[in-house]
């Protein structure tokens, strides 16, 4: 097991306990390692980190609008490839047809997102309708088509030579976040049994991402029954029920769904805020300086960002410090509502991602720009929250 340094020590004017009870006037930073689950420190300045008034060079946060992607892709591997690198494969797909053909994909585990639409999905396995909202995890190899009942708009998370699992829950218990009881598997049902048939039928299988087609002259879905452990699973954003602590702010880390090799997703879901007053009620500043971070907001309100819509995607690359925008500080510790109200999908790659053609052409190019103030900004006052 990796080992670390480890010498806690307080300097200064300084909290004893991350996240809770700033001293007067100050913003706090976090720089970590293992994407919060290492070592860290808590900094706490006297402006705000991500108080830039310039920005040059490659490195930046940035912003796509996914939902300027063109639709009617019929085929998942036509879908616009987003951010990418060895371990993970990120595209969006836009589909208003339904597929005339089958697709494998032999270069890992599928984790799709569907963000708007419903459809109903046929594969090895079986038959399993599909609504805005659904996580499925489709294994390596899976041959599987869907069949559009409205347009479907699809975020797709490949694990390239990788497989999907889910995270250790340790003292939660295993019924935290969701129970694995939650996790629905597709069903040899009598619409899975209508479309099987004598009919001619293509598989466009994906391998080290070049296209080969098989034909068969029936349709290869025509399992009669299975039984095992390696298997597509459905479960929808809105039934995961997040860890909360009324007395600190939670990492993301603690929003951890899938995991993936070398990357995490995690899913941000409504929850109330924190009632301690002397908790901050907005997420934290951080480095995060082994990770790059990609969130794919899916649908509410976005507390902690400023002109961000559903079907946007922000990615902060490590080697910077981000957190809320300066409207979001003004609440740091008293909120107007008494919870979140948003939903999101969250990946952290452990290895820097490239960006690809859909983000390029759908790039908000001012997003550094974003945490600008036309003033100073100071730090709210803890006693304003209590």
């Amino acid at each position: 097991m990796r080992k670390f340094i480890a010498l806690p020590r307080i300097e200064g004017r300084a909290s004893r306990q991350a996240h809770c009870d700033l001293p007067e006037g100050t913003f706090e930073r976090e720089l970590g390692k293992e994407g919060f689950f290492g070592p860290a420190t808590m900094m706490y300045h006297a402006h705000p980190p991500t108080g830039w008034t310039g920005w040059e060079g490659p490195l930046r946060p940035r912003a796509f609008d996914l939902d300027k992607i063109p639709s009617g892709m019929a085929s998942p591997w036509k879908a616009a490839p987003v951010l990418s690198n060895a371990s993970l494969k990120l595209r969006y797909w836009r589909c208003d047809r339904s597929m005339d053909h089958l697709v494998r994909n032999a270069d890992g585990d599928e984790l799709l997102f569907l963000h708007r639409g419903s459809a109903e999905l046929f594969c090895d396995y079986g038959h399993l309708s599909l609504s805005a909202g659904d996580y499925l995890m489709l294994p390596r190899s899976t041959m599987w088509r869907i069949e559009v009942a409205s347009p479907v708009d699809l975020l797709m998370i490949e694990c390239s030579n990788g497989s999907y699992t889910l995270p250790e829950k340790g003292l939660v218990g295993q019924h935290a976040i969701f129970d694995p009881a939650m996790l629905d598997v597709p069903a040899i049902d009598d619409a899975f049994l209508a479309q099987q048939g004598e009919h001619q039928t293509r598989v466009v299988i994906k391998r080290q991402n070049r296209l080969s087609t098989v034909t068969y002259p029936f349709n290869p879905l025509d399992a009669v029954g299975w039984h095992g452990d390696l298997v597509p699973v459905r479960i929808n954003i809105r039934h995961i029920r997040p860890i909360m602590s009324h007395r600190q702010h939670l990492p993301p880390s603690a929003h951890t769904t899938f995991l993936g090799d070398r990357f995490v997703v995690c899913s941000f879901v409504p929850r109330p805020f924190e009632t301690d007053p002397g908790a901050i009620k907005v997420p934290f500043f951080h480095n995060n300086d082994d990770y790059d971070e990609v969130i794919f907001y899916h649908a509410g309100d976005f507390f902690s960002r400023d002109n961000i819509k559903p079907g946007m995607v922000t990615w902060h690359p490590c080697g910077f410090t981000h957190g809320p925008h300066p409207k979001a500080l003004t609440r740091m510790y008293e909120q107007t509502k008494p919870g979140t109200d948003e939903y999101a999908v969250m990946i952290d790659a452990r290895d820097p991602l490239e960006m690809g053609e859909g983000a390029a052409a759908t790039e908000f190019e001012a997003y550094a720009q974003s945490w600008q103030s036309p003033g100073p900004v100071k730090a709210p006052s803890r006693k304003s929250g209590s």
